[in-house]
């Protein structure tokens, strides 16, 4: 894989662009830094932001019986969701207004006004915070603002599927912990429960 990234055109030939704003994004100079950023981390063990969005994009390929809109909106949303990890403030104590989920969404108003697509990405890290969170006994304080599950919900309300499917194909990467994706399918009403692996 190493030597595919050395390639011209990896980023390309490794995500197969579907799309001319797929296209656009991935020609970004600033887009393609943040695809190149990362070095094997736990949950990471990919190192790299595109080949953990080249993980999603096959989870994304499992969803049976998908919605073509669906499918373009997840697509856009894991090609972007991380891709500003290597420009996010890590100081702390933490500035919220600069999580790369933020970062991501600030970035894609430019292509974009979907605003079921802008809230996914910029709150596609919140589920597992809230499950941190409730499986630790407090609340993390993110700026001031506590974040809970019906926090959440009102966020996503209307759109708490496609949420999930991204949620589910975002943590089913790397070795990352299923616990909170198990949470979430137990506690969040209004979602139909989707199977995209083997050992679902």
């Amino acid at each position: 894989m190493k030597r595919l990234l050395d390639q011209p055109n990896a980023l390309e030939r490794l995500l197969q662009p579907e799309t001319p704003l797929e296209a656009q994004l991935l020609a970004q100079p600033i887009f393609r830094e943040g695809m190149f950023w990362g070095e094997p981390r736990f949950g990471h063990p990919e190192g790299k932001v595109c080949l953990h969005v080249n993980e999603v994009l096959d989870n994304i390929n499992r969803i049976p019986n998908l919605d073509p809109d669906d499918r373009r909106r997840l697509r856009l949303i894991a090609y972007v969701h991380d891709t500003f990890k290597f420009a996010e403030d890590r100081s702390r104590p933490r500035d919220w207004s600069k999580h790369h989920g933020v970062l991501a969404r600030k970035f894609m108003e430019q292509f974009s006004d979907d605003a079921v697509l802008l809230t996914i990405l910029e709150t596609h890290d919140d589920a597992y915070y809230v499950w941190n969170s409730e499986r630790r006994g407090f609340l993390l304080d993110f700026d001031n603002e506590q974040k809970t599950l019906p926090d959440l919900m009102t966020r996503i309300a209307g759109f708490e599927q496609l949420y999930y499917l991204f949620f589910k194909c975002d943590t089913q990467t790397g070795d990352k912990t299923q616990a909170s994706l198990v949470w979430f399918e137990k506690r969040v009403p209004g979602i139909t429960y989707v199977p995209i692996r083997e050992e679902d």
